[in-house]
């Protein structure tokens, strides 16, 4: 049984299409989410799987009482998906190539401390590009510099607004996410 770790701090319509995604799987547990924010919709969304969440602050993040309770999970894999701060070195030291992220656009291109969800977009859309994408990625402690993992790309001529880009993207996450954490559990085995 491989056990996944699902960390977010929004809406969590990644970290839903993964359970959905892995829901019949055997194979595959989902753990727990974890979260920074007691307000994000993504506790709803574990509590109606009946899916154990954390909420922890920066203090219980940076002085190890997230990293204990990752600890006594024993995951085989860390999800970031949607979840805003930098994970401390401590946790990607105790960790190597186990905690991956998702990120709405091509890196190295808009990535970066502060550059995630629709200031993402919008950067595109005042650099006048003709293509963005999703890049899957290993955590290291920098934000959005780890290995990649998978890139896809996509045009967005036909997009106007932040929105619209946005709409598009999430469309390629729920699509590939998924598939490519199904992958590294079973290349892992």
């Amino acid at each position: 049984m491989k056990k996944i770790l699902l960390f977010a701090s929004g809406n969590g319509s990644n970290v839903e299409n993964i359970i959905q995604y892995f829901k019949n799987n055997k194979e595959v547990s989902i753990l727990g989410v974890f979260s920074n924010n007691p307000e994000a919709k993504v506790l709803a969304i574990a509590k109606s799987y009946n899916i154990t969440s954390y909420v922890f602050n920066r203090n219980e993040l940076n002085e190890g009482f997230v990293l204990k309770k990752i600890n006594e999970l024993q995951p085989d894999l860390i999800v970031l998906a949607g979840f805003l701060w930098k994970m401390p070195e401590e946790i990607i030291q105790q960790y190597p190539n186990k905690i991956i992220n998702i990120h709405p656009a091509l890196l190295p291109k808009f990535g970066g401390k502060g550059m995630y969800g629709m200031k993402v977009h919008q950067a595109i859309i005042e650099n006048k590009e003709s293509t963005t994408g999703i890049t899957i990625h290993y955590v290291n402690e920098h934000y959005d510099e780890g290995e990649f993992i998978f890139q896809h790309q996509i045009a967005i001529v036909d997009c106007q607004t932040p929105e619209a880009i946005a709409t598009k993207v999430n469309q390629l996450e729920h699509e590939h996410f998924p598939k490519v954490i199904e992958k590294l559990l079973t290349s892992n085995s």
